[in-house]
Formats: C-alpha cells, structure tokens, sequence
C-alpha cells in the first residue's frame, strides 16, 4: 500500500468527504547512478551555500524567491500552509461536465486515487463515485498542493474516485502554429485512412508491455552474472525514409492490419517508390553523360573480344 501524499477532504456542494490523495501509478524505468568510469565510484551531487562556501544539510536548506535580481526573500513552510485559499485542505467540485469535452493535452500525466478516510467517509464516497459511474460526466475540481493551486478532473474507476491533474488554459501551447499549411488531402485518401483506424481498432490494451525495459534488464542481469549480454536481433527490419505514394500506402496497412487479425485483406496492393530529390539529381547527370557511360561499356567488352580471337 504507498504512503497518502497529501489528506483533506472533496467538497461537493454541502457535503464533505474526507480523503487521502494516493499515487496511482508507479514509475518502472531502470535507473541508473552517475559513477566515475575508471573505479565505478558513485559520483554524488553536493549542496553548497555561496555565501559561506560550504556543503549545507538538508535540514538547513529552505525556499527562496528572487523579487529582484540579487534579492531573495524566504518563504517558509508554514507561510506556504498558511495561505488564504478555499481549497488548501479540500478538494472543492467547482463543476461537472461531459467527459468528452476535455482536451486530452491538458492531462498532465499526474494520476492519483482518492481513498476515503474513515468509515464515516465511506458513504457519501461511494454516493458521489455511483453517480459519476451512472452518466458520461466526469467532476472538475480545484486543489492546493505543493505551494500551488491545480485543476483536477475525477472520475470514477471500479468504484474508486481517480484524479487527473489538469493543465490550466493559459499553460496549453495554441496548436495552430504546429499544424501543416496548404496541403489538399483527398476524400478517396481519408476513407483509406479511416479503414485502416478500423482495421487497427481494439477495446484493449492491456497486452502492450514495455520491451525496451526487458531488454534492458536481460543486459544488466548478464552483466551482472558476468555474461555476455544478449546479442541483438538480427530480423530484417523494413527500411525508413522512403517516399511511397500515400494511397497505396494506406492501402498496404490496411492489408498487413486486416493479416494481422487473420482477416481477408483481399487483394495484395503494391506499394510504388516515387522517385526522390536524389534519383532525379542523378537521371539528370546521365543524361549530360552519355558518352562516358558507352566509353566505359566498350572498354569493358575489349578484352572479351582478344579472349575470344586467340
């Protein structure tokens, strides 16, 4: 069971319910220490203050804000706690709304469960948890965590409440400046698109798994039983960077996603190579060059020609 990371309680009209925020992912990547190459000495990171040019504890080390340059002012724990905000302690429900109107790019990738803390607290817990789970609306709420106010999306879960930390409007990038410009993209090209979305639609993606993080856990496990790590695979990967006519591309995917599933694809469709910058820059060089190109063949069929007389 991981630790509460913060308790309060959600605010949802006249009700309250206490709460105990509680992580709910956890971070599997390999780690690894800087260490010093010739020894494999762990290489630390230390803390020093600049006005006494020494290494500081972390019991002496607070929080600063820089009002000018040069000039700091401190800011405590407690200052921080002591703020006047509504939503310090709760986690107040300012709205709900349908689930498919919040844009996926303002999660910031922030998930924590929501425990109910105390027997009293289970009721109207599972009250405000059955009714999100009975229509498509999720709750949007603010709280103050970690020296600032957030915006959080819950909702329900196998009966348990889920927050989402939210970015808030002014933090999300304006999209249109990101987007390609004057390009014609024909109706024929997007139903082949859309065939193959549904050719490559699931309801389940629970059998993904993160193969990089095996593989790299086979190396360090080999290196350290003092074996040779695995080799790499040596299956014939298909080649990059190849400019395809887009239709028969599309086509293409849609057969390789339609075998997949051991479907009938149909017929096999034929992918054509359009020719690049690179082939055009070298037909047009042929064809200044004939000559040496028919030099070079004439040479080559000589010696052939004294073979064949003697």
């Amino acid at each position: 069971m991981p630790r509460p990371l913060w308790s309060g309680a959600i605010s949802f009209g006249l009700v309250t319910i206490p709460v105990k925020l509680m992580s709910a992912t956890e971070d599997r990547s390999v780690r690894f220490h800087q260490v010093h190459t010739e020894d494999l000495g762990r290489v630390r990171v230390r803390k020093f203050c600049e006005a006494e040019g020494r290494e500081v504890s972390a019991g002496e080390i607070g929080k600063g804000y820089e009002v000018a340059k040069d000039t700091l002012v401190a800011v405590t724990d407690e200052e921080l706690e002591q703020v006047p905000l509504p939503t310090a302690k709760a986690i107040e429900i300012v709205a709900f709304v349908p689930a498919a109107s919040i844009d996926l790019v303002r999660l910031s990738g922030d998930s924590y469960f929501l425990q109910y803390d105390g027997p009293v607290a289970a009721k109207p817990y599972a009250l405000i948890a059955r009714a999100l789970a009975r229509n498509t609306k999720v709750a949007v709420a603010k709280l103050a965590w970690h020296g600032r106010e957030r915006l959080v999306l819950l909702r329900v879960r196998d009966g348990a409440l889920i927050a989402h930390v939210l970015k808030w409007d002014d933090e999300v990038r304006d999209p249109s400046e990101f987007a390609p410009k004057d390009v014609t993209v024909t109706d024929s090209e997007i139903d082949e698109a859309l065939q193959l979305v549904d050719s490559m639609t699931t309801d389940d993606i629970s059998g993904y798994q993160d193969e990089y993080r095996k593989a790299l856990e086979a190396v360090l496990e080999a290196k350290a039983e003092g074996r040779q790590p695995p080799a790499p695979s040596t299956e014939d990967k298909e080649p990059g960077g190849q400019v395809v006519d887009l239709m028969a591309a599309l086509q293409e995917s849609v057969r390789k996603a339609q075998a997949a599933r051991g479907e009938d694809a149909g017929g096999d469709a034929e992918v054509h190579e359009m020719p690049t910058a690179k082939k055009k820059t070298a037909a047009k060089a042929a064809g200044k060059a004939p000559a040496k190109k028919t030099a070079k063949k004439s040479a080559a069929r000589k010696p052939a020609r004294r073979q064949r007389g003697a």
